[in-house]
């Protein structure tokens, strides 16, 4: 049921029920309930910006995940933009379409799982727009981080000869890890500031699709070892006709760190293994031009299986 105290009506009632939650940030100059939001930001640091919409019917099944689990994944989705680029997080808007019937009690709960998972990673919500309509929710985030001393990590800098590593397992987010991941983002700081990331990418797309976008970005190629891929245990327990293999390669929102380092770095990341429970792996490396998957000693083209909008 909504709170108690909201008697208003529509989108002003539900943004009065925001600003009396507590929201305590002294970075905060002017939050939300006027017209923009005013923020200290850190001095001489570059701004990171990352937006993402979620739409239900195609990022999630609102009846399956319920509101306060799919308000997480609007900001962690976003959050893992951010760990990607091996930056920190501080602010975020957010905009929502809601259905007219039991829109005010569906957006107290994301409003909670959102700012839940914001507080987690020391993010402040800062603002944003409410609106309803007939169709289905619809949230977008937008992040603002900044970048570390040592510059954003891009998806452009991978060098042929470069090892191919990355953090976690991959395959059957659709079994419950696609609502329920956690960002990389300390993840991603430690590791820069252990080594050299010559480029860096999140997995939402799909393991062999966003390897093409680190090749495309860095012109360059990839061989990837089948057997070097740590497969989730959900990806096993899929019932379907694909192979653990292909749920790795091809499922998406893993939301796991690919990445590019010199033999030498990725060698002493293997034997550190520095994130503690959060393993890194040895995929493969970069080469000068095809992506591959290797299996048993034999090299075959790998398409960019994953997932892709479709614009008709």
């Amino acid at each position: 049921m909504p709170d108690p105290e909201l008697s208003a009506s529509g989108e002003f009632g539900f943004i009065d029920w925001v600003r009396r939650q507590p929201a305590a940030d002294a970075r905060v100059l002017v939050g939300p309930g006027d017209d923009t939001a005013v923020v200290a930001w850190p001095a001489g640091a570059d701004c990171l910006v990352t937006t993402d919409m979620l739409l239900e019917g195609s990022c999630f099944l609102l009846a399956e995940a319920g509101p306060r689990r799919v308000g997480r994944k609007a900001m962690a989705v976003n959050l893992s933009d951010i760990a990607a680029m091996a930056g920190r997080p501080h602010f975020a808007v957010v905009s929502v379409g809601l259905p007219r019937r039991g829109g005010r009690a569906l957006a107290e709960e994301l409003y909670r799982g959102l700012r839940e998972c914001a507080e987690a990673f020391g993010v402040a919500v800062i603002g944003g727009d409410t609106n309803s309509w007939d169709g289905p929710l619809t949230i977008s985030v937008t992040l603002l981080g900044s970048p570390t001393g040592r510059g954003p990590v891009l998806r452009r800098g991978a060098r042929p000869g470069d090892w191919i590593m990355a953090t976690g397992d991959f395959g059957g987010s659709i079994l419950g890890k696609h609502l329920d991941f956690m960002p990389r983002v300390q993840e991603a700081l430690t590791l820069h500031g252990l080594v050299e990331l010559h480029a860096m990418i999140d997995v939402s797309d799909g393991l062999a699709q966003d390897l093409y976008h680190l090749c495309r970005e860095s012109g360059c190629g990839a061989v990837l070892r089948a057997e070097s891929i740590p497969i989730a245990a959900a990806a096993h327990a899929s019932s379907d006709n694909q192979s653990p293999l292909d749920h790795a390669l091809g499922d998406g929102e893993d939301f796991e760190l690919l990445f590019a380092v010199t033999p030498e770095d990725g060698r002493r990341l293997l034997a550190e293994q520095p994130l503690g429970s959060v393993r890194l792996s040895h995929l493969g490396e970069f080469v000068d031009r095809g992506v591959w998957l290797e299996s048993a000693g034999q090299r075959q083209e790998l398409p960019p299986r994953g997932y892709v909008h479709r614009l008709e």
